[in-house]
């Protein structure tokens, strides 16, 4: 004889506090990303998945929720998606209308996307990686979604550098060199400065489904830093990565700043209220620690900012 099994998760807790996210993580699918008249880029992506929890309910049911997500993810992923954030987006909102107790559902994504491309002085076809970042919040009112992603490049301190260009002004001046010359030389061949290796992030999030192409936001995040890197590098490719970064030296501030200007510059179609976040981390190559900046601001605060209006 069979008896019915209690739902303890549906009981009310010893105490009563709401949970603002309740899910389950790294959760791995198989996305495959849609191209026009080209075979899809098949995705290894791990998804973060939550709903809010009201503090009259113990739990959120872990088995049958798990059951639910598997379900909604698998449909959802099994067709070819064009964009990735559509893919949350979809996901967050049949997951909310599948619990008549939660009043948020938040999908995250994170996947590798691996892109071919030619080596700058060689020639030499290569492979770039970036990290994807897709999430989309449901709410009964309306469905946030955000792409972007996190890419690594190259930087080099303006100040380390400052100080080799007076070390070379000062010993060019002690070999009696023309100052004209000193002057045309340092404006030629920039001086030494210490390196790091940068991360830099972009996402941009609005109602609905921003309307952003994820190759422009890898691309704004390259040239954000101080010079793009590559997997494969010749010694002609060194010598222009070098000579690049070096050229364009920057604080971890101004890479942020950067990211800043070409949100702005790119995603001039977008409304006021998307919100853009900008972050850069810098590994360090002479200190342990690492630098570190960012900010998360809509849109229109940015375009008042740049404008001068601010």
């Amino acid at each position: 004889m069979s008896h019915q099994l209690p739902d303890v998760q549906a009981s009310r807790p010893e105490v009563a506090v709401g949970l603002s996210q309740v899910g389950v993580t790294g959760v791995e699918k198989l996305v495959k990303l849609a191209r026009k008249d080209k075979r899809p880029i098949v995705l290894m992506a791990e998804f973060e998945v939550f709903v809010d929890l009201p503090g009259g309910r113990k739990g959120i049911d872990m088995s049958r929720n798990m059951e639910v997500i598997d379900e909604i993810l698998e449909e959802t992923t099994e067709a070819e998606a064009y964009r990735v954030e559509d893919v949350c987006g979809e996901t967050a909102e049949r997951l909310l209308s599948k619990h008549d107790y939660t009043s948020t559902a938040e999908v995250k994504m994170t996947a590798e996307l691996i892109t071919k491309e030619q080596t700058p002085a060689s020639d030499k076809q290569t492979q770039n990686t970036a990290t994807i970042i897709a999430s989309a919040t449901a709410t009964e009112e309306a469905t946030h979604a955000e792409i972007g992603a996190e890419v690594t490049g190259m930087t080099v301190c303006p100040c380390s550098q400052g100080m080799s260009e007076s070390r070379a002004r000062d010993e060019l001046q002690d070999l009696d060199v023309d100052r004209d010359v000193i002057d045309e030389f340092l404006d030629r061949v920039p001086q030494p400065g210490h390196s790091q290796r940068g991360h830099a992030t972009l996402t941009v999030t609005s109602e609905g489904s921003p309307e952003v192409d994820l190759r422009d936001i890898i691309d704004i995040a390259r040239d954000s830093m101080s010079a793009r890197i590559y997997n494969l590098a010749k010694r002609p490719d060194e010598d222009h990565m070098t000579f690049e970064a070096h050229s364009d030296a920057k604080f971890v501030e101004d890479c942020v700043r950067a990211l800043a200007e070409g949100a702005v510059e790119q995603f001039d179609h977008l409304d006021d209220s998307a919100v853009v976040h900008i972050k850069q981390s810098n590994d360090e190559s002479i200190h342990q620690h690492n630098a570190h900046a960012e900010r998360e601001v809509t849109l229109g605060q940015l375009r008042a900012e740049l404008n001068g209006n601010a």
